[in-house]
């Protein structure tokens, strides 16, 4: 038994000692460029009102996001104890996860390398109160 420092937790690292939740969704196949200019959409905005325009967004990319951002949602409200209309996106980020290597059959018997990449989706949501706004 090797004493190893501890890493500090994900919820340390994200919220620290403020209250809130968050919530991540990993190996999302689709590209982070896609993801992050839908995650910039909502970053900042009040939670409600982030669900309403991931709803009718015509990226494909909103709807893992959505899922994200309500599940964030869920967890501040069941874990924490908050109330979902209090709640606001302090943070979103979008984060290359791993990447699949395919090949494609090209002229004179070569082939080229098709990489179909994934993304880590991180929200996190903090009461409006607690921020200051």
């Amino acid at each position: 038994m090797s004493k190893k420092e501890e890493r500090p937790s994900r919820r340390a690292a994200l919220l620290g000692d403020r209250p809130g939740s968050y919530a991540i969704a990993r190996h999302v196949r689709m590209s982070p460029l896609k993801v992050r200019r839908v995650v910039d959409l909502v970053r900042g905005m009040d939670v409600t009102d982030a669900l309403n325009v991931l709803k009718f967004a015509p990226q494909a990319a909103s709807e893992p996001v959505y899922k994200v951002v309500a599940s964030a949602k869920a967890n501040a409200e069941s874990t924490e104890g908050l109330r979902g209309e209090d709640l606001f996106v302090s943070a979103a980020f979008v984060d290359e996860g791993m990447t699949l290597r395919r090949i494609r059959p090209r002229a004179k018997g070569s082939a080229s390398r098709i990489l179909k990449r994934a993304s880590h989706i991180t929200v996190v949501v903090e009461p409006k109160s607690e921020k200051g706004a």
